[in-house]
């Protein structure tokens, strides 16, 4: 695994982070493929449910590599996204992001993580294993484009 020379700066989304997060995401075919409208949605302060929004920026560079949204239903969350830009994948930024993510859920009162994740996608399954997320069930056909089944997954934090 490449490691990055410094820890990457993890911060809320902002506004002008759109087009970059909806570049990443669109260069993935793991990620979903939201409109503007819901990372804006993500964004916002006085949604319900509430949400937490976050980018990674590669160090050195200032460039977001990376996000991860969760909406907060305390005790529990659910991890919505988390995309790294594939260039810069391996190096610990969806740790980091996870971690940053970790600790704002606790203050928010979470105790519980909750995701689904495509059967297929095989990093990430190994990533959230190595963090600690246990496989809870499956739902079959829950994908599309192409139909695939969903691993369920949770995490206490």
């Amino acid at each position: 695994m490449n490691r990055p020379s410094a820890t990457p700066l993890v911060r809320r989304m902002m506004l002008h982070d759109l087009d970059r997060v909806m570049g990443i995401a669109a260069s993935l075919k793991e990620a979903p493929h939201w409109p503007r409208s819901a990372y804006l949605a993500a964004m916002e302060t006085e949604a319900v449910p509430r949400r937490i929004a976050l980018v990674a920026e590669e160090p050195g560079s200032g460039v977001i590599a990376g996000f991860a949204v969760a909406s907060l239903l305390p005790p529990q969350a659910e991890l919505e996204s988390i995309a790294v830009a594939s260039a810069l994948q391996r190096r610990g930024l969806a740790r980091q992001l996870l971690a940053t993510l970790a600790a704002e859920l606790r203050e928010a009162l979470v105790a519980e993580v909750l995701l689904e994740v495509r059967a297929s996608n095989q990093p990430a399954l190994g990533l959230y294993r190595w963090l600690g997320f246990e496989k809870t069930g499956l739902r079959a056909r829950y994908y599309l484009d192409p139909i695939e089944d969903a691993v369920l997954m949770r995490w206490h934090i």
